[in-house]
């Protein structure tokens, strides 16, 4: 396979089971337990299954020194008797974080770079998070002015950002 360059690669593991008996709670439950095992990411996806059941597919990243920890969750949290299991290979943008200070409080932004050229610029979550707490303003005030403060610190106006 001819990947494209100028990414950061890896190859993780992607675990899967299709789940159609088994309460909303629970999966939640089962979410936060990959996650804390090692899990990189968790995800629900709804599925048709047999019997005209409605169903969902649990998914779970991880690296593949935490495979056994996260396959051990699958069967004894879930209602799954089969589990699929595939290496795949991750392309990642460089990860860079600055701080820009905003007029609510200083927010962190992650910055996704390929080939040292910025591609993606996100507010940190828990970071926009708790400058919406202390200021008592909306979480989504919070992105807007950390993406405007990241934008004028490198001099791009909204017009551009907007249109990229």
């Amino acid at each position: 396979m001819n990947l494209p360059s100028g990414y950061e690669t890896d190859t993780v593991a992607r675990l899967e089971a299709n789940l159609d008996d088994l309460s909303p709670e629970i999966l939640g439950a089962v979410m936060g337990k990959l996650l804390a095992a090692g899990a990189l990411d968790v995800w629900f996806t709804p599925i048709h299954m047999k019997k005209d059941r409605p169903g969902v597919m649990l998914s779970a990243l991880c690296e593949e020194s935490a495979l056994s920890p996260i396959a051990d969750l699958f069967f004894t949290e879930t209602s799954t008797f089969g589990l699929r299991v595939e290496r795949v290979i991750r392309l990642k943008l460089e990860r860079r974080f600055e701080t820009v200070q905003t007029e609510f409080g200083q927010v962190t932004i992650k910055l996704g770079l390929k080939a040292g050229r910025v591609v993606q610029a996100s507010p940190e979550f828990e970071s926009c998070r708790a400058v919406a707490e202390q200021s008592g303003k909306p979480l989504k005030e919070i992105y807007a002015a950390a993406m405007e403060g990241w934008g004028r610190s490198r001099g791009i106006g909204i017009e551009e950002r907007l249109l990229g």
